[in-house]
């Protein structure tokens, strides 16, 4: 059984149309990408996906029982959200900020114990944000507030992270390094992925299965191999944009293929 099962849903902002009809599934263990153009809908599906967006029409379902169905701390303890924007100016230190993920696990106005420290620490470890315990997030780069983030995801124990394009607006290294580690926490701590990116060259070296949208709808859903062709990306980005193989990892590789590139070599456009 698929650990996500969405069947026919549909989502609007007020009187507009965001998704339509999508329906797909996502297993125990998996690195599921979604990827489109802007306006695809992806972030607001991921919302959903988290308990964050009324459904419209369908339903989801999680461990084969509805997302309605979950109260919020019930539904912590399966899901952890890593959002795209974070308050650089939330009055805590990184230690504190971690800590935050074991509130699923406490009680009405329970302090943490012993076992909550050690696996704030744990997370902290993992994600190398151990060294920063003391600082505030104000006085963190853009790529060592994500990795506190996802250690405070961890620190959650839930069962699927989900992420909103956790390395937009970092640099090559520091998207290698967020990558790195979440496949890292899926092998090692059996977590399920689900992640919205923009870099389709990031999403074909990492992802088990990707989803395409485009105007809230689905193009494709399939291997990186199956969805990140010429003819499917140039259609749905409207764009020219050529593909490839990775000599290095033997996935599809994509570029943006100029104007003046495209008219000089005959490539259509």
């Amino acid at each position: 059984m698929s650990l996500i099962e969405v069947s026919g849903v549909s989502l609007r902002h007020g009187d507009r149309s965001v998704i339509r009809h999508v329906s797909v599934q996502v297993e125990r263990g998996e690195f599921f990408v979604i990827i489109g153009p802007n306006g695809a809908g992806k972030t607001t599906l991921l919302k959903a996906l988290a308990g964050l967006h009324p459904l419209a029409e369908g339903s989801i379902l999680v461990r084969q029982r509805l997302l309605s169905r979950y109260s919020r701390k019930e539904l912590a303890r399966i899901l952890a959200l890593v959002p795209q924007q974070i308050n650089a100016d939330f009055p805590f230190t990184v230690a504190e900020t971690v800590l935050m993920g074991r509130y699923p696990h406490l009680g009405w106005l329970a302090v943490e114990g012993e076992k909550d420290l050690r696996l704030a620490e744990q997370a902290m470890q993992f994600t190398e944000t151990i060294h920063l315990a003391d600082r505030r997030l104000n006085q963190l780069s853009g790529g060592e507030r994500q990795r506190v983030i996802i250690a405070r995801a961890i620190c959650q124990q839930s069962e699927v992270l989900l992420l909103d394009e956790p390395t937009a607006s970092l640099d090559p290294a520091h998207q290698l390094r967020i990558m790195d580690l979440m496949e890292r926490l899926r092998h090692e701590a059996q977590i399920t992925i689900v992640m919205v990116s923009h870099d389709l060259n990031l999403a074909s070296s990492y992802a088990d299965r990707l989803l395409l949208l485009k105007d809230g709808e689905v193009e494709k859903v399939g291997t990186p191999r199956q969805v990140l062709t010429g003819e499917q990306l140039s259609q749905s980005y409207g764009c020219t944009l050529l593909v490839d193989e990775n000599p290095l990892m033997g996935k599809p590789r994509v570029s943006l293929v100029s104007a003046k590139v495209a008219t000089n070599t005959g490539i259509p456009r």
